[in-house]
């Protein structure tokens, strides 16, 4: 369910002027500044060295600011910033990000040109660029530096390029949001606003033009295979060197994924030193050894299965293999179970409420049974599946393997809630996740693995499905070395400095990366020491190399702030800790959620005083994801189609970009912008009394949110008997008095109370009431025929949402069958080539539910349309 803006929100997105640019198609909501993209880089073996150039552009009348919330690598180091505009380029300052705030805000009402880039989560960031003149381009630069993972002889590239929908839980915050996303800030997720952009219905034109080109440099390691997972691309070489390039046409819906086969022999134990005036940075290397010993311990594996709504489709199914195929690899010694969780939790019935069961033939045979009926619904609430599962293996024999298996898209927005709520409970507990999705949120599986000492395996796809699960299986196992702990021969090591702060465990065909800070000159080396799987002592000795690598220093520098962020969040937020974090960012240069990267163009001032439109940039809807595609199919909006004239003022003269702009021209979509603010059922639980509205009166009704905490553009949502059925299908009957909810409704309140012989809940309806009045307002004479499909267009969206809330809330179904009826008939008109003239009946039945009153009662479906519209 992804809500829609309000009227009031829509309004300053309508353009002055109908002129609108290539990567800024006009829409019933407004042009898109945002006009390209264009990723560039250079491969060193496990390194990468990358630039971000993001190019916006001004469409409107008037001064222009800019918003784009935007993915990086969680693993990546950002060092450089640079903004380019008007002809000059103006290199960007790292500062405390509060004081990077305040000086772009300054510049902005000063009439200088400004931009800012700020990290929200690992992996999330937020670009703002202020005060661009009509017609006019700006380009900001961001420069990293990543690891890349290897494993079983294999390096990968990841580049994220959108930001799916999170679910965001908890109860809404008083005051104004912090950010201008869809979502309102909840006590769960206190920055929601930040991290939830308007969201592109599927089958709208391509709005940005999306340009990777990577350099494989053979010097360090040769890449015997090159694989582009997601994307065409096409491999060349160009004065001896090695190119890949990303075919054009693209869209920003799905991570960039490049695979490189080096070999297993490709990566040795090492060490790399990077020093400087107070000592250095090193990074070892460690690659498990080839011969091992087998053990017999035991193990106790939890499996949490997210079944959310916004698992549907292709992932769903992956990731019901994915976990079957787990089970399936255990033995008769080892203890298992199976937690399947949307918004509520459900484990196999054959195990009779049982934490743990053996894994004999037969349980294994019920739990994969039991999988095979797991379907796609309801909300991501993830925190109390993962506190239950800890809490299970927590109690367990510390003599057996605790392992805990984590599959999903993790799309939640209260990332930093979750690994405060697992504390440090997961001592002892070997966490592994399974990212199941094209535009996956690395950064927090990443997190919880990192947590837990695991590992953290990514499928794109149904085809990557067989490769990444046997490698998980290998995982899951018993791990080659365990205990592994580093100290300096010679080289005076700095152990608090060590990141990762858990050191992993080491599995079979994955090597890890330690590193860390040292004192004093760079002379001797280190030793480690570790277990293997039967307990005898492992130890290895490495000297300090001749050659330095000034790379392992902005890697060492964001992996520990990383650690020290997550620190930050379980402990409580403690102020020395924020302290050091900030030290290291600016003290090493690398971004992080508590400094920001700012540039201010003082050559001229181009708008002081002024008025700005300030629009947030609309990001693709992910690719795979049926929820979204549901929605769109069942309320179709119509977008406006660019004109040559309009797309004329951003012709560069490039052939191939004429021909680009023609080609969207000559295919319209049927699509249009749409807010979104959760992947899986977005939060239902704000009621009229919880839900915050901005700007209201004191002691008035409350009016419709802004951004409402769950609303829907679909079709009327299923009755609580089918969703029921489903649950009973899942769970077994003695799970029926589990609360059913689906992604587009499912029981509403008041059919929950009558289930259980309750009495049903008092429904109050002055909001919902004021909102059937202002509906009235869209049925006002247009000046043509397209004006009235646009707003017949809009008035199904809301009338749709309205009537989501109200069924949400438990509404009588008799109050409701005249709104549903005129739904029903709207989602006819606006498909029709000419809609029929029904606004007079329509504001009838709006103003009957809007005065208190009701219609005509239906008797039946066919006597509801009756009743209405003949």
């Amino acid at each position: 369910m992804l809500p829609i803006l309000t009227d009031e929100e829509i309004r300053p997105l309508i353009p002055v002027d109908d002129e609108c640019g290539l990567g800024a198609l006009a829409t019933p909501l407004g042009n898109l500044p945002l006009a390209a993209v264009s990723v560039s880089g250079r491969i060193s073996g496990l390194l990468a060295e990358v630039t971000l150039e993001q190019t916006f552009k001004n469409t409107h009348a008037q001064p222009l600011e800019a918003t784009y919330i935007f993915p990086l690598p969680d693993r990546a180091g950002v060092t450089g910033f640079r903004f380019e505009v008007a002809g000059r380029v103006i290199d960007g300052v790292l500062k405390e990000r509060g004081q990077a705030r305040e000086e772009y805000d300054q510049a902005i009402q000063k009439g200088h040109r400004a931009a800012i880039a700020e990290e929200e989560r690992p992996g999330t960031f937020t670009m703002r660029v202020g005060n661009l003149l009509p017609r006019e381009s700006a380009k900001v630069r961001l420069t990293m530096t990543m690891p890349l993972p290897f494993a079983d002889g294999e390096a990968t590239f990841r580049f994220p390029l959108v930001i799916a929908p999170r679910y965001i839980p908890g109860a809404p915050l008083g005051g104004d949001d912090v950010g201008t996303g869809t979502a309102n800030d909840t006590d769960a997720v206190p920055d929601a606003s930040r991290i939830t952009p308007p969201v592109l219905l599927p089958g709208f034109p391509n709005p940005v033009r999306l340009a990777i080109e990577l350099e494989l440099d053979d010097a360090s390691m040769q890449a015997q295979s090159v694989r582009c997972a997601l994307h065409a691309a096409v491999e060349t070489r160009e004065g001896g060197k090695r190119v890949v390039r990303l075919h054009p046409g693209d869209r920003l819906n799905r991570d960039f994924i490049l695979r490189l086969g080096y070999g297993a022999e490709a990566v040795r134990t090492g060490l790399s030193l990077s020093p400087d005036n107070e000592g250095g940075t090193f990074a070892l290397t460690l690659v498990p050894p080839t011969s091992i010993s087998k053990s017999l311990r035991p193990r106790d594996v939890l499996f949490v299965l997210d079944h959310s709504g916004s698992m549907s489709g292709w992932k769903m199914v992956a990731a019901r293999r994915a976990v079957a195929r787990m089970v399936d690899t255990l033995t008769d010694r080892d203890r298992f179970n199976v937690i399947a969780f949307d918004d509520g939790m459900i484990s196999p019935p054959a195990f009779n409420g049982q934490e743990l069961v053996s894994a004999s033939d037969r349980n294994r045979f019920r739990a994969v049974e039991f999988l095979a009926k797991v379907e796609a619904d309801g909300g991501t609430e993830m925190a109390h599946p993962l506190q239950r599962a800890v809490g299970v293996l927590g109690k367990c024999s510390p003599e057996h393997d605790r392992v805990l298996v984590l599959a999903t898209d993790g799309q939640v927005g209260n990332e930093d809630q979750i690994l405060r709520s697992l504390g440090t409970q997961l001592s002892g507990i070997r966490v592994f996740t399974v990212g199941i999705d094209r535009a996956v949120n690395e950064g927090f599986l990443q997190r919880m693995a990192a947590a837990g000492g695991g590992a953290y395996e990514l499928v794109e796809s149904e085809q990557r499905l067989d490769e990444a699960m046997d490698r998980l299986h290998r995982r899951v196992g018993t791990p080659v070395l365990t205990d592994v702990k580093v100290e300096g021969t010679g080289l005076k090591l700095d152990a608090s400095t060590i990141a990762p702060t858990r050191l992993p465990d080491l599995f079979a065909g994955a090597p890890i990366v330690i590193s860390g800070r040292f004192q004093g000159a760079a002379k001797g080396g280190v030793r480690l020491t570790a277990r293997d799987a039967a307990g005898q002592p492992f130890a290895t000795e490495l000297a300090v190399p001749a050659a330095p690598n000034p790379a392992v220093t902005t890697v060492w520098a964001r992996g520990r702030v990383r650690d020290l962020e997550d620190r930050y969040v379980i402990e409580g937020s403690p102020g020395s800790l924020a302290d050091e974090i900030l030290r290291l960012s600016l003290r090493f240069g690398v971004m992080c959620r508590f400094t920001a990267f700012v540039a201010v163009d003082r050559a001229e001032v181009v708008n002081k005083g002024g008025p700005i439109h300030r629009q947030i940039q609309a990001v693709d809807a992910p690719d795979g994801w049926d929820m979204l595609k549901d929605s769109a199919a069942a309320a179709p909006v119509f977008a406006a189609e660019p004109t040559m004239d309009a797309l004329s003022a951003y012709d560069d003269g490039t052939p191939e970009l004429d021909r680009m702009v023609k080609a969207e021209v000559a295919s319209p979509a049927d699509a249009n912008v749409r807010p979104a603010t959760g992947s899986s059922g977005i939060r239902r639980g704000a009621s009229v009394s919880t839900s915050r509205a901005k700007g209201g009166a004191a002691g008035a009704p409350p009016p419709a949110p802004a951004k409402p905490a769950a609303q829907s553009v679909a079709t009327p949502a299923p009755t609580a008997a089918p969703a029921a059925k489903r649950a009973q299908s899942v769970a077994g009957p003695g799970a029926l008095a589990k609360k059913v909810k689906t992604i587009f409704g499912g029981g509403s309140k008041r059919e929950e109370a009558e289930s259980q012989g309750a009495p049903a809940p008092a429904v109050p309806l002055d909001a919902y009431r004021a909102r059937a009045r202002e509906l009235i307002q869209l049925l006002a004479g247009a000046a043509d025929e397209t004006a009235r499909r646009v707003r017949l267009g809009t008035l199904l969206v809301k009338l749709g949402m309205l009537l989501e809330d109200l069924r949400s809330i438990g509404a009588d179904r008799g109050l409701l069958a005249p709104l549903t009826a005129l739904h029903e008939e709207l989602q006819k008109a606006v498909l029709a080539p000419t809609p029929p003239p029904f606004e007079v009946t329509a504001e009838q039945v709006l103003r009957a539910f809007a005065q208190g009153g009701s219609a005509t009662q239906p008797s039946g479906d066919d006597g509801r349309r009756q009743s209405f519209w003949k």
